[in-house]
């Protein structure tokens, strides 16, 4: 390696680098510069009845490993979400009784993942969901940002990420996502994310003893197109009630991009140094 393409090498890590640190956020409001609505789903917990049609829904949907519905020792433990299925339905013995709870991506109107992926491959779409794409290169700055523990990555040799994408396609061409459409409870309502709400608010004034007097989801970190009603305080059906308001990447993207340069630029920094010294040596 010459002097000059020593010297082109290190600046362009350098430069890089220092992008990556410092980081601005990521471009996150596409609706409101094109004027379009999120959509967001409503899901009541106190209609769910644990049938599990919403994973094998799912599944089909999304070419995915199809779960057997009608096993019910799933329910035996909590289970999470993997990257070979995106949602999964969990039972909680509760003050009230037994509840299911729907789990899958929130969805966050200004989410972190993608203000904290270096490449954008994450991408919040103009009507609400978060997808991402195959130039993922697999840093998990994503899993680290993500206040719900959503996205996972394969286990392979060179692995995807894998989440809900809140059926992107069948939204973008005015269908429902496949969850929504298979619940026989209509525990699952869709449509834009300030219908949605208005019926949340709805169902808790008219049934005041019910509900409790909140909405997951639609403060919680700045928000999210995923919104739940529970009739026992939320903490008791595995949500987490510490996130506050603001919007992560307001927090977190500066010290995730540092975080990304360190991790994936910094070891080609280095390898760089060390082969030119070598050269040199030689």
């Amino acid at each position: 390696m010459n002097d000059m393409d020593r010297r082109t090498f290190l600046k362009a890590l350098g430069i890089g680098m220092a992008g990556m640190a410092c980081g601005g956020l990521l471009p996150l409001g596409e609706s409101l510069a094109e004027g379009r609505e999120f959509m967001g789903v409503l899901v009541d917990t106190t209609r769910c009845i644990g049938c599990r049609r919403c994973e094998l829904a799912c599944a089909e949907a999304n070419g995915l490993p199809l779960p057997d519905p009608d096993d019910r020792s799933v329910f035996r433990h909590q289970r999470d979400t993997s990257p070979t299925q995106w949602t999964v339905v969990n039972r909680f013995e509760t003050d009230k009784g037994e509840v299911f709870v729907k789990r899958q991506c929130m969805h966050c109107c200004q989410p972190a993942c993608v203000a904290a992926c270096p490449v954008k491959a994450m991408r919040k779409r103009e009507i609400g969901p978060v997808t991402w794409d195959t130039n993922c290169i697999g840093c998990k700055t994503c899993i680290f940002s993500c206040p719900f523990d959503i996205p996972k990555l394969e286990d392979k040799p060179f692995p995807r990420l894998q989440k809900c994408i809140m059926c992107w396609e069948r939204v973008r061409a005015g269908g429902v996502p496949a969850c929504v459409e298979a619940c026989p409870q209509e525990a699952l309502i869709f449509g834009t994310r300030r219908d949605v709400l208005e019926e949340a608010r709805a169902r808790i004034y008219q049934h005041p003893d019910r509900y409790v007097h909140h909405i997951y989801g639609e403060r919680e970190v700045g928000g999210t197109c995923w919104l739940y009603l529970s009739a026992v305080p939320f903490e008791q059906i595995g949500f987490r009630t510490d996130l506050g308001t603001v919007p992560l990447p307001e927090r977190t993207t500066g010290f995730l991009y540092a975080v990304a340069g360190v991790l994936i630029l910094w070891p080609a920094f280095l390898l760089g140094v060390s082969q030119a010294t070598k050269r040199e040596e030689g």
